[in-house]
């Protein structure tokens, strides 16, 4: 079946002005195109957004649904499952959702995540891995790390890192502080990201590697990082809308659904986090999408395992970030969808003419609220639940093919 050329017109193309965009072929032909081909199919946005497509750099679930609620077309996935450590499961996973959702796997440094010998990295390259993770923890051994950064840098991947210090944060379920003091919960010192994520860096200067670090969401950590920019070190971070609204304070009634990896911070850091977004430090905003069932999430706080159903808050969180003066929405879809498609080395995340067509209309302006029991996702354990919100995706394109 031909696809037809695809016009939306009326649109506010990245939240600005209003324009129209041609699609041709799957790709982004023209911006506010004199002429339209024959046959092309018309799109009114009427006054509603016009982005590329979220490119969810992280997640730890294949979760159609709530990916399409949320203005996902392509997800980076986590090597945790299975865990991601050869061609053959790298490949199996790559074809997890087309047509209309692209999978892009993300390589297991070392061989069942274990920390301690390097995984058959090039095999997953040529099998579909645009990148090499590290997993839900951090390797322990910097001479392995070291190894696995030199190994990365020479196919052109970057090292998505994990950063907590193993030996403080072992058994702990919270950040140091009056919350985690008062709920008589097992915590670590905030002191346990940087003291990773300068290790970290160290291996970087040695060894030029790119290195991304998944979740940075305390100010020393930041600081770190912005210093490593500034000498012009290869190095990224993200974070998720988690540790931009809430503090530590949402743990309180022993919330599982506020139990997080890394965990929640004090105010103080997520004030800093939010400052990180407003001056560029930090390059990815991403769902951290980790749908648990009840039977990892209705328990006792310290026996409940981390993580929290993302993808269909993410989007509106994002746009709660613009309402409230920490990002430009131009901004906003740089750490959504260009600069996650820049790290993963994909032709798409932007409107450039040439690039792949992964388009979302958003409402801007369309309250709705959470609900974990109504989510598309196969979990609904958001730390969002009940929260209102507003802006959602009301329709979206892969390669110019309507799928929502």
């Amino acid at each position: 079946m031909e696809l037809k050329p695809l016009l939306i017109a009326n649109a506010r193309l990245l939240g600005g002005d209003v324009g129209s965009l041609l699609a041709v072929g799957g790709r982004i032909a023209a911006i506010d195109p004199a002429e339209r081909p024959e046959g092309t199919e018309t799109v009114d946005a009427k006054g509603q957004w016009l982005a590329p497509g979220i490119i969810d750099l992280g997640v730890f679930a294949t979760d159609k649904p709530a990916f399409h609620f949320g203005g996902i077309t392509r997800a980076a996935l986590m090597p945790d499952s299975g865990p991601l450590d050869g061609a053959g499961l790298v490949e199996r996973a790559a074809k997890g959702g087309k047509p209309d959702l692209w999978v892009h796997p993300l390589a297991a440094a070392t061989k069942g995540l274990a920390g301690r010998e390097l995984a058959e990295i090039g095999l997953m390259k040529g099998a579909g891995a645009r990148a090499v993770a590290t997993g839900r923890g951090r390797i322990a051994d910097a001479g392995v790390m070291r190894r696995v950064l030199s190994y990365a840098a020479s196919l052109g991947l970057t090292v998505i890192a994990h950063a907590e210090d193993e030996g403080l944060t072992h058994g702990a379920v919270a950040t140091d502080g009056e919350m985690a003091t008062r709920l008589g919960l097992a915590s670590a010192p905030a002191v346990a990201e940087a003291m990773a994520i300068a290790r970290d860096l160290l291996l970087v200067e040695e060894t030029g590697a790119p290195l991304h670090i998944r979740q940075v969401t305390t100010r020393r950590g930041l600081d770190l990082i912005r210093a490593a920019k500034a000498t012009g070190l290869p190095v990224t971070c993200g974070i998720t809308p988690a540790h931009l609204f809430l503090s530590d304070i949402a743990m309180g009634d022993f919330r599982t659904f506020a139990r997080l990896s890394p965990p929640l911070r004090s105010e103080d850091d997520r004030r800093a986090c939010l400052a990180a977004i407003a001056d560029g430090t930090i390059d990815i905003l991403a769902s951290g999408h980790d749908p648990r069932g009840p039977e990892d999430k209705r328990l006792p706080f310290a026996e409940a395992l981390p993580g929290m159903a993302g993808a269909e808050t993410l989007l509106a969180m994002g746009l709660q970030l613009v309402r409230d003066g920490h990002a430009t929405p131009a901004r906003l879809f740089d750490l959504l969808a260009a600069n996650p498609a820049k790290l993963l080395g994909i032709n798409a995340g932007t409107l450039a003419v040439g690039a792949e067509a992964d388009l979302i209309l958003i409402d801007d302006g369309t309250p709705w609220q959470v609900d974990a029991k109504k989510m598309a996702a196969w979990a609904g354990n958001t730390p969002f639940d009940g929260m209102p919100m507003q802006g959602r995706a009301t329709m979206l394109w892969k390669g110019g093919v309507r799928i929502r």
